[in-house]
């Protein structure tokens, strides 16, 4: 229950007049400043400031595009970003939010140059190449400030490489499953780099795992559900489904469980384990209705099983 709620329902039950409500109020802590709010308002505020300057920067020289010329426009993003580390190094309160600024202007200046010189490069290899000279930022940063959307940019650069080597760009075809499984295991081995069972060596926290592991769900559920959609169930659909299961049970450990990482997880396979038994139930004719019906049982059952599982975990855990 809300405690603002719960205190207006204590006045009122016991008809307190002002002054008690007041007293009341002050019990549970309503005119108390937050915990910790001195600590992460201020940061809050830098990181804030930062992501909005170093997107604003990209958009300032793109309205300004006809007014600064080339050197002019490689010059402000290259000193942005000198400027962003000199100002990291010398100041050390303020090194997280000027490296994600740093960051930010490594993505302009590549958008920047592939705009400008056209060289035919794919764009997986941009988004490469931005995560790899931002690897640095993040391990001096140690933060999941500069580790969440340098796993974004991971993520785009996976997805866009699979897409341009596989040789059906239109479907998901069996003679592409290399390809998938190599990208796949790319963003799980990135997934397992920011863990916490390298955390010591890399300061990474919860949030760019857990933003990690739903990309490479969405990534290898959404691959293997297209390719239901062949005329035969082709082998990316059982790659993907084993490679979730197994994610799932080695997130189910003790050294590396988390709830909404588990939970993410759990809901690609019930997504595949429910995709798998649709296909196999309307690939030929019959009663669709108690196909449906069948369906939906065991959509909702298997749903019920996950959940029940994950909460017992939970349990197992806090206990």
């Amino acid at each position: 229950m809300d405690l603002r709620l719960a205190v207006y329902q204590l006045a009122s039950k016991y008809a307190l007049d002002a002054q008690q409500s007041r007293q009341l109020q002050e019990a549970a802590g309503f005119q108390r400043a937050p915990a910790r709010l001195a600590y992460w308002l201020p940061r809050g505020v830098a990181v804030l400031g930062a992501a909005l300057l170093g997107m604003g920067l990209i958009c300032w020289v793109a309205a300004n595009w006809d007014t600064l010329g080339r050197t002019g426009r490689f010059a402000l993003l290259q000193g942005m970003f000198v400027a962003a580390c000199v100002g990291a190094f010398a100041s050390p309160k303020a090194r997280v939010p000027l490296l994600l600024l740093a960051l930010l202007a490594i993505g302009g200046l590549f958008a920047y140059f592939g705009q400008t010189y056209q060289t035919g490069a794919d764009p997986w290899q941009l988004f490469a190449l931005w995560a790899a000279l931002a690897l640095p930022l993040c391990l001096v940063a140690r933060s999941d400030v500069l580790w969440t959307p340098w796993m974004l940019v991971l993520a785009t650069a996976t997805a866009l490489w699979m897409q341009a080597h596989a040789h059906h760009s239109w479907r998901i075809d069996a003679s592409d499953l290399s390809i998938f499984i190599s990208g796949w295991l790319a963003m799980l081995a990135a997934c397992a780099f920011v863990s916490p069972l390298l955390a010591r060596w890399t300061g990474a926290g919860h949030w760019a795992l857990r933003l990690g592991l739903v990309l490479a769900t969405i990534l290898i559920s959404g691959t293997a559900v297209s390719a239901l959609f062949g005329s035969e169930v082709a082998s990316p659909y059982w790659a993907g489904l084993g490679l979730l299961a197994i994610a799932a049970i080695v997130l189910a450990t003790r050294q590396l469980f988390d709830g909404f990482c588990l939970s993410a997880v759990a809901l690609g396979v019930n997504t595949l384990l429910v995709g798998g038994l649709a296909r196999a139930l309307f690939i030929g004719s019959g009663d669709g209705t108690g196909r449906l019906v069948m369906l939906g049982l065991f959509a909702a059952v298997l749903l019920a099983l996950t959940v029940q599982g994950i909460l017992w975990r939970t349990r197992q855990g806090a206990a």
